[in-house]
């Protein structure tokens, strides 16, 4: 392929909330000769040789929309990618598709809302993790798995002593459900598993500042609550976990983050079923049976270091199969094509 549009918010692999994008951006660029980046922000020097940037962020929202407009004109006739707000695509759909070329729209999040609905109308394809991670039933639906980078993320050997080190990273946010996790972890605890967990996040919300604050009364000696760390970061983080634990009711890419890292993960939403099935001690658990979260931090407490690597190494090779950054970039350069 020639040429390719990106539009996404941030470019920067620091950001905590999304500085993965700059793998997918890497990924979609070693599949095309050339690729503009239209952002609000980004730092130009970590895109590959291919890329160009176009920066329409602005004091005021006139200013920006101007910005974009402009940008995304300039560089017709190419395929767009929007990724993850509804918006661009919606703005972008008069400029684009009066050309006859693809607008795809990248969207994984549980909250349908009207801009969504009118995005998904005006583009010709929707490209998404799966049919969970997408709110709105539409035959513009690919499945293509999350896009993880596994160079990111090394798989390497834990060494527990003795307790049993829970992770839950991302937003903080009443629909994390982070507080069903700490509770699973006490009930376990009371059954004589030495386990603890750590959660580590953004708020990014004033309602989100408050449920921070929340779980915060809740910290003691086997619960910590704490802050954002910069995107580079995040490795380190599963590196000194044995387990990665989620209760959010979507394909939460933290989950897969952490089987890329060879880390055993307990997780809530029916979208890893697949990617869970077949392992013992299971894995999954139901949402809001903090009991049932509790009998499986103890059957992997009760397990040897190895034994839990051995879990991670079999998640691993299933996200390289199926989540991988390159069989994603593969998905959205083929319909870009069309």
């Amino acid at each position: 392929m020639r040429k390719l549009v990106f539009i996404t918010q941030v470019v920067d692999p620091d950001d905590p909330n999304l500085g993965a994008t700059t793998a997918k951006i890497a990924a979609l660029a070693a599949r095309v000769d050339e690729m503009v980046v239209i952002c609000d922000r980004g730092r130009e020097d970590v895109l590959p040789e291919n890329c160009r940037m176009r920066v329409f962020g602005a004091p005021s929202r006139v200013q920006r929309l101007a910005r974009f407009v402009r940008a995304v004109s300039a560089e017709m006739p190419a395929p767009v990618v929007a990724h993850m707000i509804a918006l661009y695509a919606l703005v972008a759909a008069p400029i684009v598709r009066p050309r006859r070329v693809p607008l795809i729209l990248w969207y994984t999040h549980w909250k349908r809302h009207l801009l969504l609905r009118l995005a998904t109308a005006v583009s010709t394809d929707v490209v998404s993790v799966d049919r969970h991670s997408f709110p709105l039933h539409s035959r513009k639906l690919h499945e293509i798995g999350h896009g993880i980078d596994l160079s990111e993320f090394p798989c390497q050997p834990t060494t527990s002593n003795g307790v049993l080190r829970l992770v839950a990273l991302g937003r903080y946010s009443p629909a994390k459900n982070l507080e069903e996790l700490i509770e699973g972890v006490r009930i376990a605890r009371e059954r004589g598993v030495d386990a603890r967990i750590d959660l580590y996040g953004t708020t990014g919300a004033p309602q989100n500042e408050e449920y921070k604050r929340r779980l915060e009364g809740l910290a003691n000696d086997f619960v910590g609550v704490r802050g954002a760390v910069p995107r580079t970061e995040v490795p380190s983080i599963y590196a000194g976990a044995d387990v990665v634990a989620s209760d959010f009711d979507s394909p939460d890419k933290v989950v897969l983050e952490g089987c890329a890292s060879c880390r055993p993960v307990l997780a809530s939403d029916e979208s890893f079923h697949t990617l869970l099935e077949g392992i013992e001690p299971p894995l999954a658990f139901v949402r809001g049976r903090p009991e049932m979260l509790a009998d499986r931090i103890a059957a992997l407490a009760a397990l040897g270091d190895e034994e839990r690597h051995a879990i991670g190494r079999t998640l691993r090779e299933r996200v390289a199969a199926r989540h991988s950054v390159d069989t994603w970039a593969d998905a959205v350069v083929e319909l870009a094509s069309a």
